[in-house]
């Protein structure tokens, strides 16, 4: 039996056609991505509406899907439409009103050699429920740690595509963050340029000015990122995507990470780490508490993956019509 304490109410997993026991989905020992990483994955979320459970941005996060996949030479063994209506039956099967969704698709058993040229294409699509990535509490802001490890550059490697393999640092990243008392950590790219979380994009305000910076930054362009910025310039604000310097984030008003699992999640604290044998200096951001744009951009958020904002209908994918 696996214990699911940290996978409330999954019950169901979908594999290769079949819905299956959350207990009775194995794979193997010797399956290429469990040695190196060839997999991707999309983090997605569903939430309780008034006309029930919907998948936000379903369409965005399955073209970045079949794009990794595309990347990491994969065959996929279904259509993009197929993963959806998949995506869509898992949900109901776990009969969740607000779930996250973790398609994976990644190289199975076969052989072991680097290049899996005998190793087939599997996909796994899961469902759960799962509250603030970075606690309750986030709401109020968070802690953050520059890491003296600099991100993957966006020379080296596809930074548009989500690789299973990519993870390997922003885990041991976030637990050196964690280790040092912080709620989570934050990049700089080989430029020494601010980049972004292990799993966050980042975005500040300055003056009423809601920045983020882009790939050419080393980071990947989440989708919470595009739509914080369609709000933002929905309700009037201005924009700006450029690079972003450390002292850019400690003369912030505010700050906020962005993503699917973390939502929208206000800053408040920075301890600079990124000069190995230097002080960690530590920097307040505004007054130490989330800023009147963070909190207006969370609530517009909020409000449209919850379908209370009908302009936004469009990004809905509702499960059940």
């Amino acid at each position: 039996m696996f214990d699911t304490a940290n996978f409330p109410n999954a019950k169901k997993i979908w594999h290769m056609g079949e819905i299956l026991d959350w207990d009775d989905a194995l794979v193997h020992s010797q399956s290429h991505a469990l040695h190196y990483g060839t997999s991707v994955f999309e983090g997605i979320r569903a939430y309780s509406t008034a006309r029930g459970p919907a998948v936000f941005r379903l369409d965005e996060h399955m073209d970045r899907f079949m794009h990794s996949a595309k990347v990491l030479k994969m065959q996929t063994p279904y259509t993009k439409t197929e993963i959806i209506d998949t995506i869509k039956l898992v949900v109901r099967e776990n009969r969740l009103d607000s779930a996250y969704i973790r398609p994976l698709l990644f190289y199975a058993y076969g052989n072991l050699g680097l290049v899996p040229w005998a190793s087939p294409v599997e996909l796994f699509v899961s469902a759960w429920e799962w509250g603030a990535y970075l606690g309750k509490k986030s709401v109020n802001g968070v802690n953050v740690y520059i890491l003296p490890w600099k991100r993957i550059h966006h020379s080296q490697i596809h930074m548009g595509a989500k690789l299973g393999g990519n993870y390997v640092q922003s885990t041991f990243c976030g637990m050196i963050a964690r280790e040092k008392g912080f709620d989570e950590a934050v990049f700089l790219n080989l430029e020494g340029n601010v980049a972004e979380g292990p799993g966050e994009n980042i975005l500040i305000v300055k003056d009423g000015i809601v920045k983020t910076n882009d790939r050419t930054e080393s980071i990947l362009e989440g989708i919470t990122r595009t739509t914080v910025l369609q709000i933002a310039e929905d309700l009037g604000m201005q924009t700006e995507v450029g690079p972003m310097t450390k002292e850019d984030l400690f003369d912030a008003d505010e700050i906020m990470f962005t993503g699917t699992a973390v939502e929208v999640v206000p800053i408040i604290r920075i301890a600079d780490g990124s000069v190995p044998g230097d002080p960690e200096k530590e920097y307040m951001v505004g007054d130490g508490l989330p800023g009147p744009v963070t909190k207006q951009l969370r609530s517009t958020y909020l409000e449209t993956v919850n379908g209370k904002q009908p302009r936004y209908d469009g990004w809905l994918t509702y499960v059940n019509e």
